[in-house]
């Protein structure tokens, strides 16, 4: 099914990090594709109208002000309008402004039933300007939840600094986020087929790819944020984890950037793929375990405040 949902990919990234310069490159690259784009606050973020008709996409402005849940209706009539002649469109492109949070783009794709039945979230691509991250990261929540929250993330400007600011830019990047991609950049000359078409917020994919990231324990960042990882290789009760996860969800998951796992329940072959962003969860079964792989499930928080301990317990009160 997911074949025939139109992929979108979030675009975010701090201010003046480069995402209008990274947006210009993915419209005017020579891949054969057809994209919509939405942009918040198109005036401010400068895309100019020769890049458009250049590029022969169509750009469509959100509503004043950051995407959040003021405008999520916006988003939500923008993206329904583009469904009803989805054939001309091989994926939609959402740009945020530069001080968004992703959480809330990512949530429409799960809360209004007509955008999930019809599109698929890809990735979410975060913009980091590689000179002045270490900075906005101090005095910027907004910073750290777009790189907690990136699928792949675009370290940009990499003329502006040495060998040794660079690694302590991607050490601290790791520290937050240990999962996403990370490609480098000077003016966003990252060619599209590196972030497009990614199908990267698919958990099984990312596992796929990097098994491990899952085992990591957590780390810490400032604002409290962390990264929780449990595992059990005892099948789980899917009723007991259901309520435990949804009690969570309920009453932790302002905090909770994103939750992401891959379980093995009880009398059950398949896999199932869970991830929630904050409150908002989805899941589905995928492909059977294979026969000679280790029944392992996963389980990933991302969030501020996290107790480790409390989660790790409630985790293992959900074995079968």
């Amino acid at each position: 099914m997911s074949d025939t949902l139109i992929p979108v990919t979030v675009l975010t990234g701090y201010l003046g990090a480069g995402k209008t310069t990274l947006l210009n490159r993915l419209l005017t690259e020579n891949h054969g594709k057809k994209y919509a784009v939405v942009i918040n606050e198109f005036g401010e973020l400068g895309v100019d109208n020769d890049l458009v008709v250049d590029s022969d996409e169509e750009v469509f402005e959100m509503n004043n002000g950051c995407i959040c849940c003021t405008v999520r209706g916006d988003l939500i009539r923008i993206v329904g309008g583009l469904m009803k002649r989805a054939q001309k469109f091989d994926g939609i492109i959402v740009e945020t402004t530069g001080l968004a949070n992703p959480a809330p783009v990512a949530q429409t794709f799960f809360v209004d039933e007509d955008v999930k039945a019809k599109t698929r979230l890809d990735a979410i691509i975060t913009v980091a300007d590689a000179k002045h991250l270490l900075t906005r990261l101090e005095d910027s929540p907004e910073a750290a939840d777009q790189i907690a929250f990136a699928d792949v993330i675009v370290l940009n400007k990499l003329d502006l600094v040495t060998p040794e600011e660079l690694k302590a830019v991607e050490d601290r990047i790791r520290q937050i986020n240990r999962f996403a991609d990370i490609h480098k950049a000077t003016r966003g000359d990252v060619p599209a087929d590196k972030l497009l078409g990614l199908n990267a917020f698919d958990l099984q994919r990312v596992l796929a790819s990097v098994p491990d990231f899952l085992e990591d324990d957590s780390h810490t960042h400032n604002e409290h944020l962390s990264s929780i990882s449990l595992s059990t290789d005892q099948p789980l009760d899917a009723e007991k984890f259901n309520t435990w996860i949804g009690h969570i969800l309920q009453t932790q998951g302002q905090d909770l950037l994103r939750t992401k796992g891959i379980l093995s329940y009880k009398n059950e072959d398949r896999r199932f793929a869970f991830q929630a962003v904050h409150m908002i969860a989805d899941g589905d079964f995928l492909a059977p375990w294979k026969a000679d792989e280790k029944r392992t499930s996963r389980l990933v928080f991302i969030g501020r405040d996290l107790n480790r301990p409390a989660l790790r317990r409630g985790f293992e009160s959900c074995v079968a």
